[in-house]
């Protein structure tokens, strides 16, 4: 299986810079996922349908009866204008493929070619589950698990290429991966008046500091210190002019926990400091939480022969046992449909100068590690199977 991985190394690269080229933000990839279906019934052998408007779901049948493996790869875009200058950057204005999605979608193209070639060999069923708006809240994982895509599924993988990593190694994690990210707005309502005559106001701006200091007490104070909790205010707005108190403030901030009990217990202790500061000082508020993505929670048998995997294939000096990160990911909603783990593909290269971290708009891969991508998942998928 490497060799036939290694000799389609060029046809993989070529995927991912046409992707890379032509990138469409969530919700709207129909040029992507219409590439991904003609794609995919060029090798023949599998089943196609698209699940939603802008999915693509391949389904590989071997001869023989078996368990049901899905592997997922997201497609979408970010509304990011691209400053690379290589050939093949994005020729869409406003949008670029600035996290890998372009990759993860040229590997899961090569993996399904090379497995459909093996079909007599296979087991049970391949799902490859071409996922839209990974990026986008409420996320398109949830989508396709609402159309059915996990029916009958007993275990699923994915993977990200992390440019934190060096290409050569795959990042396993065992239990929590990745967080919920969820999201907050917060409005501080005071009295406007003149900057020289604060008496008589009702100051939004000094109010709505003294929430944000207070809401890092959250964390550090209310919460078990051994639980992994971030409360982040990203956008504080209010204001016109020097010498104006403003009426009021926005706040907008994200949340990043791995329990469900401290999830849930989060937005009740950030509206009781709110409303504590803003009655304190005569102010009111308004407040709006919005619940994101579950967290990304390997299961530990799942994750074992995927680590397994990584030592067969690559030696175990490839092999990255990771720590968890605050980071979120909707491919949690296709864990809660049957056990599953998410690996990272390094995809950073020091000496080649790609160190951009994602979202940025100069980000880029080390294309060298598609294949490792491919490898993985064909060699874990026969593992499974079997």
């Amino acid at each position: 299986m490497n060799e036939l991985a290694e000799q389609m190394d060029e046809e993989i690269i070529a995927w991912r810079r046409y992707l890379h080229q032509h990138p469409e933000v969530s919700f709207h990839e129909e040029k992507t996922s219409q590439f991904v279906y003609d794609t995919l019934a060029s090798f023949g052998g599998l089943e196609l349908s698209r699940p939603t408007k802008t999915s693509v779901m391949a389904r590989l049948i071997g001869p023989a009866p078996g368990k049901v493996l899905a592997i997922r790869a997201d497609m979408d875009a970010l509304p990011i204008e691209e400053e690379n200058t290589f050939e093949f950057a994005s020729q869409n204005p406003g949008a670029m493929h600035a996290c890998g999605h372009d990759g993860h979608t040229a590997m899961l193209l090569g993996t399904a070619k090379v497995l459909a070639g093996l079909k007599e060999h296979i087991r049970g069923e391949v799902r490859f589950l071409f996922q839209h708006a990974e990026e986008l809240f409420p996320g398109g994982a949830e989508e396709m698990v609402q159309a059915g895509v996990m029916e009958g599924v007993d275990l699923v993988i994915g993977t990200h290429l992390w440019s934190p990593l060096e290409a050569g190694k795959v990042g396993v994690v065992y239990g929590p991966m990745m967080a919920s990210p969820d999201t907050f707005w917060i409005d501080v309502i005071g009295k406007g008046g003149h900057g020289g005559i604060p008496h008589q106001t009702v100051d939004s701006i000094a109010i709505g500091a003294q929430v944000v200091t207070n809401l890092q007490h959250i964390v550090s104070r209310n919460m078990d210190p051994l639980e992994n909790v971030v409360v982040s205010i990203g956008q504080f707005t209010g204001g016109t002019t020097h010498n104006v108190i403003p009426g009021s403030v926005s706040m907008w901030g994200t949340v990043r926990s791995f329990d469900l009990q401290v999830r849930q217990d989060v937005p009740k202790l950030i509206e009781r400091i709110v409303k504590g500061i803003t009655e304190a000082h005569g102010a009111s508020y308004t407040f709006r939480y919005e619940f994101g993505y579950r967290p990304v929670i390997n299961e530990q048998e799942v994750t074992r022969v995927v680590e397994e995997t990584v030592r067969e294939v690559f030696g175990a000096e490839a092999l990255e046992l990771m720590k968890p990160s605050m980071v979120g990911e909707d491919f949690s909603a296709f864990q809660q449909k049957a056990p599953g783990c998410f690996f990272y593909v390094g995809a950073g290269n020091q000496e080649k100068g790609i160190t951009y971290p994602h979202h940025h708009p100069r980000f880029t891969i080390d294309e060298d590690a598609l294949v490792i991508g491919v490898k993985t998942f064909l060699h874990a998928a026969f593992k499974f199977l079997a």
